[in-house]
């Protein structure tokens, strides 16, 4: 078995086979150190925990992770809180940087005597409908090389190798652009409230998202075409601060901000999943917006999908799960995209061509009003939110 990348969806597929005896090898383009430092979302649901820890995965993030179960949305109608971990199933977030699960899963699966190649780049996979597929690579010292598997799962993102090889007429690929775009911000200061906090305002969008005791993770509604370091770092703090009511509800706790990048928020799945020899898991297979925290969640549950029904195939010569692996991922893949487009349309006044703005400015604040009121709406709120 080839997996191209060592993401979260290529390191849990990687460990659940080496763990049940399947041979498989992860290429993935970066060095380890890269990996294992770059920033990203840490919200992982509680369904994404009992995954973890049905596999023997979980230790680090039990150690250095915390529950989290409050978010706090602020209107010009004011603010109100949501104990979501009390609310639908009663289930909570496990905040844990994805840097640091990253580097828990590629420890586990190294110490275990698995087998990954860095800086190894797959340029192609060939033979996907064949018996025996192969991706083509360049190595790390620049030469081409070929390896060959019986199987490849293409977690190396929407822009890898395994979604580039696919024939134009194999796929169907279902692609929204919000008209939203985000820059995210990453600074060395500790958390301004003990809950993610969403402030809807006539600017724009602004968000708070604690990772640790000192990182936070903050969130301005941007236009896409402006440069992320167009504003120096004075005029983001008292940007968010106005965004946040910082005035009425207590100011920013500032610090240094490290780290700038500006993203748009857009939803692409590909369908099917499976092409053969070829499969799609994590962002390969979907790309969802961060504004439900959905992104990493999924791609751990299509690689325990994928492991059971690899391990089925190979082990006991059952194919059913392959065979139903596209449509059982697409389920999940869909019903998030469904949350992640109402957390959209809740916090974002969306550019329209048909003066249809304050049509929709009344509509978010008929929505954020329910939220606030209807314990049903806070229900399907909260089992939305956690789940996957």
């Amino acid at each position: 078995m080839i997996i191209l990348g060592a993401g979260p969806a290529g390191l849990v597929l990687g460990n659940l086979l080496h763990a049940s005896g399947i041979d498989c090898v992860i290429l993935e383009r970066a060095g380890r150190a890269h990996i294992q430092t770059r920033a990203r979302a840490g919200f992982l649901a509680a369904n994404t925990v009992r995954l973890l820890d049905r596999h023997g995965l979980a230790a680090g993030l039990h150690r250095r992770g915390h529950e989290h179960s409050t978010c706090e949305f602020r209107t010009e109608d004011g603010r109100f809180r949501l104990d979501y971990g009390s609310l639908g199933r009663g289930e909570r977030h496990t905040v844990y940087p994805q840097q640091d699960l990253v580097t828990d899963l590629l420890t586990q699966f190294v110490n275990a005597g698995g087998r990954i190649r860095f800086e190894t780049e797959a340029l192609a996979v060939l033979g996907a409908y064949g018996a025996q597929p192969s991706v083509t690579v360049r190595e790390a010292d620049g030469r081409p090389d070929r390896w060959r598997a019986r199987y490849v799962a293409g977690c190396d993102g929407r822009h890898g190798a395994a979604r580039s090889s696919l024939p134009p007429d194999a796929v169907r690929r279902h692609h929204r652009d919000h008209g939203v775009s985000w820059l995210g911000l990453l600074a060395e200061a500790p958390p301004s409230l003990d809950a993610v906090g969403y402030a809807v305002n006539s600017r724009g969008f602004a968000g708070h998202m604690a990772r640790t005791s000192d990182i936070t993770r903050y969130y301005l509604q941007w236009d896409r075409d402006r440069p992320a370091g167009d504003w120096s770092q004075e005029r983001l703090w008292d940007e968010l601060e106005l965004r946040m009511r910082a005035s009425e509800y207590g100011a920013l706790r500032r610090g240094r901000i490290v780290q700038r990048g500006v993203v748009g928020l857009e939803s692409d799945v590909l369908e099917p999943l499976r092409h053969g020899s070829l499969f799609l898991v994590g962002d390969a297979a979907s790309v969802i917006s961060p504004s439900a925290a959905k992104g990493a969640n999924l791609a751990v549950l299509e690689a325990e999908i994928l492991a059971r029904a690899l391990v089925d195939d190979l082990a006991h010569g059952d194919g059913e799960g392959l065979a139903g692996y596209s449509a059982r991922s697409l389920e999940h893949i869909w019903r998030a995209q469904d949350f992640s487009q109402w957390m959209i349309r809740l916090l974002h006044s969306v550019p329209t061509s048909d003066g249809a703005a304050q049509f929709d400015a009344c509509l978010r604040r008929s929505r954020m009003e329910s939220l606030r009121t209807s314990r049903s709406q806070q229900d399907w709120f909260a089992e939305h939110y956690v789940g996957v």
